[in-house]
């Protein structure tokens, strides 16, 4: 351990994980469920975070950190419930963190994701604006090689996406195959007791495989959407463990993950595919709210028939995203419904209909991108999330055997879904949007003769129509005089400029889908 005041002090930069080890001086019967350890870190400036330490095989337990301060000494010192194990109990030491040049990656240069002061968005640490744009690649966990989430996230950040919603590990009770991920119905296994419906037998290795694979996604920029055990479908609709798992062993399940993944950006799923009022997520909710100190975003994702507002004054919750199902309808009052809900909480629709789900065609293409402004606009300011049939279950190759047909794109394993053209459009909403003023944005009827819109009054005027034409203005002190108008389809500006008077159109000539961005910088 190091100790204050020498040479040999480790050296951090603000927003990296840092790892420190400790190690036990005794066996235990079962240290995941039977041994608490903690450390608290203090700056020099009176700061103080504390950190859960999660056990990593044998006697190892491990504490990661990440500076949310941008210079300065931190000094730490480990606690446990376990005071006769002096390897895990008051242990110290000290971290020097020093600022370090840009390295491109905005989660370094502005910190991780949290909540806007108006809950209704994301913004990084220091308040700069930020969007999800989201894919749906929930059993990438269990299934993925690293060589293929290498592709895979290449992919994703090329195309703009920013995030993936995962399944942490592999839900289904009754789910039985070789513990292989490159065999048919094959699949690694993060709980030995899970068919039991028990998570308290950790298999360590199978976390240190996913310590891989979200490391290589958030080298690419693409954060890990956690969620800890499905409630609705899972993987093969074969009996999840979400719901009979005991909130106890659920909540210590929930606080692991913000161990293991909460030092690096992350997001919590912490309710998925169910009604929302199931007593694990609240138990699962709360344990998080507890634990993160860095206040990472925390929410639930319904199933389609639900009401989606469930613990909605709950301090630990931070969103709520819908469910529109999968027939290929576009549902967007879903959302709108969803913003109505009191306290205000950001939005999503976390799941529309899969590209090419059940049949060749269905949600495909251009549908995508239309679904995922027509969302935006509606009020699902948080962002936006696309799927594809076949490679949110990873399905290994297109004869792969054991999936339910419903669910499956049509003569395609996880590659060939990596390809459709709905993903494309729905990562340029992210590279159309960049650099705006995003926060706080609201529902705005009035401003416009358009379908839906969005606004920071004053400073920006956002919508979306689907067959464009001139933009007729309604509420002229409320949108701002220069413009953009874009493409969707392309990402393309096909027009821009700054309008004469206040009450002038913003030009189009109409027939095709457009994005409307009226922005004046604060002060200008």
């Amino acid at each position: 351990m190091s100790r204050a005041g020498t040479d040999a002090d480790p050296v951090t930069a603000p927003w990296r994980q840092t790892e420190i080890t400790l190690t036990g001086v005794r066996d235990h019967a079962n240290p995941y469920t039977d041994v608490d350890v903690w450390a608290d870190f203090t700056h020099e400036s009176g700061t103080v975070l504390r950190r859960p330490a999660f056990w990593d095989g044998g006697r190892v337990w491990k504490i990661r950190f990440a500076s949310p301060e941008p210079a300065g000494r931190w000094t730490w010192r480990s606690d446990s419930n376990c005071l006769t194990d002096e390897g895990l109990s008051g242990r110290s030491g000290t971290l020097d963190v020093r600022p370090t040049p840009d390295d491109g990656d905005s989660f370094h240069r502005h910190g991780f994701w949290r909540m806007s002061p108006g809950g209704r968005s994301l913004v990084h640490a220091d308040g700069t604006p930020a969007l999800l744009v989201a894919d749906t690649a929930w059993a990438l966990p269990w299934r993925a090689t690293e060589e293929q989430v290498t592709q895979y996230a290449a992919d994703r950040r090329a195309k703009g996406f920013n995030a993936a919603l995962l399944m942490s590990v592999q839900p289904d009770m009754d789910a039985r195959g070789p513990r292989d991920r490159t065999a048919d119905e094959g699949f690694d296994v993060g709980f030995e007791d899970l068919p039991t419906g028990h998570v308290n037998v950790l298999n360590p290795a199978y976390f240190q495989y996913l310590d891989r694979l979200t490391g290589i996604l958030r080298d690419h920029g693409i954060v890990p959407v956690l969620q800890p055990l499905f409630h609705g479908f899972g993987w093969k609709g074969l009996r999840v463990a979400g719901p009979v798992v005991p909130p106890q062993e659920y909540a210590r399940y929930c606080r692991y993950l913000v161990a293991r993944y909460g030092a690096a950006p992350t997001v919590y799923l912490v309710g998925a595919d169910g009604e929302g009022g199931e007593p694990q997520i609240a138990a699962g909710g709360s344990e998080i709210g507890r634990w993160d100190g860095y206040r990472q975003p925390c929410g639930i994702h319904y199933r389609p028939h639900s009401t989606n507002r469930a613990h909605q004054s709950e301090s630990w919750l931070h969103f709520q995203w819908c469910q529109t199902g999968h027939m290929g309808g576009h549902v967007q009052e879903r959302v709108a419904d969803m913003w109505r809900n009191t306290p205000p909480k950001a939005i999503a629709n976390g799941e529309p209909t899969y590209e090419n789900t059940g049949r060749p065609g269905r949600a495909a293409g251009w549908w995508q991108g239309h679904e995922a402004w027509s969302n935006l606009c509606a009020g699902g300011t948080m962002g936006v999330v696309y799927g594809a049939a076949s490679l949110w279950q990873w399905r290994l190759h297109s004869d792969e055997p054991g999936h339910e047909d419903h669910f499956l794109a049509e003569h395609a394993g996880w590659r060939e879904a990596l390809d459709y053209e709905g993903s494309h459009h729905v990562g340029r909403v992210s590279r159309i949007l960049d650099g705006l003023p995003l926060t706080d944005m609201r529902p705005d009827w009035r401003s416009t003769l358009a379908p839906r819109g969005l606004s920071v009054p004053g400073e920006l005027y956002l919508c979306y129509a689907e067959e464009g034409g001139p933009l007729i203005i309604t509420d002229p002190e409320n949108v701002p005089l220069p413009y953009r108008v874009v493409d969707p389809r392309t990402g393309a500006t096909v027009r821009e400029g700054v309008r004469a008077t206040a009450g002038d159109p913003v030009p189009d000539e109409g027939g095709a889908p457009r994005v409307y961005i009226c922005h004046a910088p604060r002060g200008s």
